[in-house]
C-alpha cells in the first residue's frame, strides 16, 4: 500500500472524514504528485523538499488559482505530512518552512429575505412528488442552514415531528438537534404523504428520495437550487452553500446571537461563524450612510 493509500485510509477510519472531505483529499494529492511528474520529480512525498512546494505554490497562482483555493490545497498537504510524520515516514516536514500568500477575506454572499419570501410564498413548485419534494428542500436548506451532504444523509427517524426537531449528523459524525418552527413541520407531513403515496419503495429509510425511491445525489440537489434561485436572483453563484450563508445571515440581521447560530450551524468554533457578522456591518454602514443626515 503507497503512503498516499494509507493516509486515506487513516483519514476515512480513523479520523472518520466524510467521503466528500477523503475525495477532496485525494484530488488535491494526485494534483501535487502530477505537478511533481511534470518537473520529472519523482512522487514520492518522502522526496519532496520546501522548495518543490513553494514552486507549487507558484504555479497554482500562475495559473490564477485563487489564495483560497492555493491554502486549502497546502491545508491537505500539512496534514498529509503530519501522518508521515506521526507514522515515522519522515523526520522533517518539508512545510515548516513555507509561507503561504495572504488571504484575501471575501464576504459570504446571500440572497435578500425579499427574493427567498417571493421564491417560497408566491411561486408553484406543482402539487405532485417532484415539486413538493424541491421546495421541501429549498425551504428546509434555508431554514436550518443545513449542509448539502447533511441533507442528503437524512434518514427518517432523524425527523421528530412531534418534538418539531431535526438530528442532523455532520462532519465527523458530529450530531446536532436543530429546532423546526410550527409551518415548516406541515410542509413535512405533507412532503411525507406524498412521498409514501407516490413512491412504492423508500430504499435504507432515506428522507428525500428520487421519482424512483434513491438516496438523492449531490448534483440532483445543486442543479434544483440553482434552478430556482435563478427565477429570484442575479447572484453568480446559486448554490445549496448559498442558503447556508443566507440563513446565518437572515438569523444575525434579526437579532440572533453569534453561539446560536454556531451551535446551529455545526460549526467547530467561534472564528468561522464571526464571518457572517461582516455581512451585517456592511448592511449596518449601508443603513447609516442613507439615514444619518451627517453621513
Amino acid at each position: 500500500m503507497s503512503h498516499k493509500e494509507s493516509f486515506l485510509q487513516y483519514l476515512q477510519i480513523e479520523k472518520r472524514y466524510s467521503l466528500h472531505t477523503v475525495r477532496s483529499y485525494l484530488n488535491d494529492l494526485d494534483q501535487f504528485y502530477l505537478f511533481l511528474s511534470s518537473l520529472g520529480l519523482p512522487e514520492d512525498p518522502v522526496a519532496v523538499t520546501s522548495h518543490d512546494i513553494r514552486a507549487w505554490i507558484v504555479s497554482m497562482l500562475d495559473n490564477n488559482y485563487s489564495t483560497i483555493s492555493v491554502h486549502r490545497k497546502i491545508s491537505c498537504l500539512r496534514v498529509f505530512y503530519r501522518y508521515l510524520r506521526k507514522e515515522g515516514i519522515i523526520k522533517n516536514d518539508p512545510l515548516e518552512k513555507v509561507v503561504l500568500p495572504k488571504r484575501k477575506k471575501s464576504l459570504p454572499v446571500f440572497i435578500e429575505e425579499e427574493a427567498l419570501t417571493n421564491l417560497l410564498d408566491n411561486y408553484s413548485f406543482g402539487d405532485g412528488f417532484a415539486g413538493i419534494r424541491n421546495r421541501t428542500i429549498i425551504e428546509l436548506l434555508y431554514l436550518t442552514g443545513i449542509r448539502r451532504s447533511e441533507l442528503i444523509g437524512l434518514k427518517d427517524n432523524d425527523i421528530d415531528l412531534s418534538e418539531g426537531s431535526l438530528k442532523v449528523t455532520g462532519k465527523r459524525n458530529k450530531q446536532r438537534i436543530i429546532p423546526l418552527v410550527k409551518p415548516f413541520i406541515k410542509r413535512l407531513e405533507e412532503y411525507i404523504k406524498v412521498r409514501n403515496d407516490n413512491v412504492i419503495t423508500v430504499n435504507n429509510g432515506w428522507f428525500f428520495i428520487t421519482d424512483k425511491g434513491n438516496k438523492l445525489y449531490d448534483k440532483y440537489v445543486y442543479n434544483t437550487v440553482n434552478r430556482y434561485l435563478t427565477m429570484v436572483t442575479t447572484i453568480e453563484k446559486k448554490s445549496p452553500h448559498i442558503l447556508r450563508h443566507t440563513f446565518a445571515t437572515h438569523m444575525l440581521n434579526r437579532g440572533a446571537d453569534l453561539n446560536s447560530i454556531k451551535e446551529l450551524l455545526g460549526h467547530a468554533n467561534l472564528s468561522a461563524t464571526q464571518i457572517y457578522t461582516h455581512n451585517t456591518f456592511e448592511k449596518l454602514k449601508k443603513v447609516y450612510k442613507q439615514a444619518h443626515p451627517r453621513a
